[in-house]
């Protein structure tokens, strides 16, 4: 038999009232742009280290890094990025901004390995701009949870051939 729903208390109210407010207020204003460089560099960054791929790798450190394969590649990427999160969690602002630097190059890397241009993740941010944050992630799949595996699978006991 089934439960009726449950009725949802005044806290719960008040909570789904309090974050429809917050979503529905006004934005801060962006601040303007600083002068000097803009994300373009991104895309010329891009393109040096496509020039890079096949080349000498005694001549260039990118060159080096795709002959060394995917794996190489992905693992020096997320040791930048454990890097620029030890300097964010211990608020070192100068050390951040150099730590990003080496994120966005190897991010450049990544995507090069990866025959990623960069107008194509331009398109999915643009993409993502004209919904919310919790719209776009839950229209996102969702990974299979170790939980969803075990309601999966048959009860302790009983025997069920796999092949």
């Amino acid at each position: 038999m089934a439960k009726p729903p449950k009725k949802a208390g005044k806290k719960t109210e008040k909570k789904g009232a309090a974050k429809r407010a917050q979503a529905a207020a006004p934005r801060p204003a962006v601040p303007p742009p600083l002068p000097g460089p803009d994300g373009a560099i991104l895309d010329r960054l891009w393109a040096t280290v496509l020039s890079r791929r096949g080349a000498d790798p005694e001549l260039s450190h990118s060159a080096r890094l795709l002959a060394r394969g995917t794996a190489k590649v992905a693992q020096k990427f997320g040791e930048e990025a454990v890097e620029a999160v030890i300097e964010a969690t211990r608020g070192n602002r100068s050390a951040l901004i150099g730590e990003s630097a080496d994120v966005l190059y190897h991010l450049m890397v990544v995507w090069v390995d990866a025959g990623i241009r960069p107008e194509e993740v331009w398109a999915e941010l643009e993409r993502r701009e004209a919904m919310s944050g919790i719209d776009e992630k839950a229209s996102r799949a969702r990974p299979l949870t170790l939980s969803a595996v075990a309601r999966r699978l048959p009860p302790r006991g009983r025997s069920t051939k796999l092949w």
